[in-house]
C-alpha cells in the first residue's frame, strides 16, 4: 500500500529577528531568521486569549538577497516551505533542531 506523505508548511506572521546571512564553504548563501505568528483561542471561562509562537526559518537562493534588502524586523510576510530537522553534536551530546526551509515568500 502506498502512502501520500506530505511535508508542507504555510505561515503568516512577522519577521522577529534580523536575518543572519551566512556563506558556506561551497559558496552558497543562507539566510536564517525567526518569525512570529499568533493565534486566538478561548480559555476555560470563554475569554479570548492570544498565543504567540516563534518559528526558526532558513532561506536559500534568491530569497537571501530579498531578505537582506527588505527582511526587516516587523515586516509582515507569508511563507510556504517544508519542515526540516537536523542533528548535530555539541559537547558530546546529540542535539536536534527543526526549522522551516522557505520555498516562497510573499511580503504583505
Amino acid at each position: 500500500m502506498m502512502t501520500n506523505d506530505m511535508n508542507h508548511v504555510n505561515l503568516i506572521g512577522k519577521v522577529s529577528s534580523v536575518p543572519k546571512i551566512m556563506e558556506l564553504e561551497n559558496g552558497k548563501r543562507i539566510a536564517k531568521f525567526t518569525m512570529s505568528t499568533k493565534e486566538q483561542y478561548l480559555d476555560a471561562d470563554g475569554n479570548t486569549k492570544t498565543r504567540r509562537n516563534w518559528h526558526m526559518l532558513s532561506a536559500w537562493g534568491r530569497w537571501v538577497k530579498v531578505l537582506e534588502e527588505i527582511g526587516n524586523v516587523g515586516s509582515e510576510l507569508a511563507i510556504e516551505g517544508k519542515l526540516v530537522t537536523r542533528f548535530y553534536q555539541t559537547n558530546g551530546k546529540r542535539k536536534m533542531v527543526s526549522e522551516v526551509e522557505v520555498n516562497d515568500i510573499v511580503f504583505m
